[in-house]
């Protein structure tokens, strides 16, 4: 983070995630943490801009092919896997 705002910091989930947008070390294809980057956004902004890509993800930018497809092809199998990726994080030791 010594580079910030200058340069966007480094976000990543820990837990894993089955998200079209989210690569499998957990880090965010979000393009304001990219290419778009801007030291005008706040912390405030990043996470509002995380929690409306969770909410909607892009399939056609996908991290995760395997999630986009699914979400683009099968939603209900897509939420089903989703639910089932996060009952076993929360069970993990």
């Amino acid at each position: 983070m010594e580079d910030y705002p200058n340069k966007p910091p480094t976000v990543r989930f820990v837990s894993r995630m089955f998200h079209p947008n989210i690569y499998a070390d957990g880090s965010i294809c979000l393009d304001i943490l990219q290419n778009q980057w801007s030291p005008i956004y706040d912390v405030a902004a990043i996470l509002t801009s995380i929690q409306s890509l969770l909410c909607d993800p892009n399939p056609n930018s996908p991290a995760n092919s395997e999630a986009a497809r699914m979400f683009s092809e099968n939603k209900r199998e897509y939420n089903r896997r989703v639910r089932e990726i996060v009952e076993q994080s929360w069970t993990a030791d």
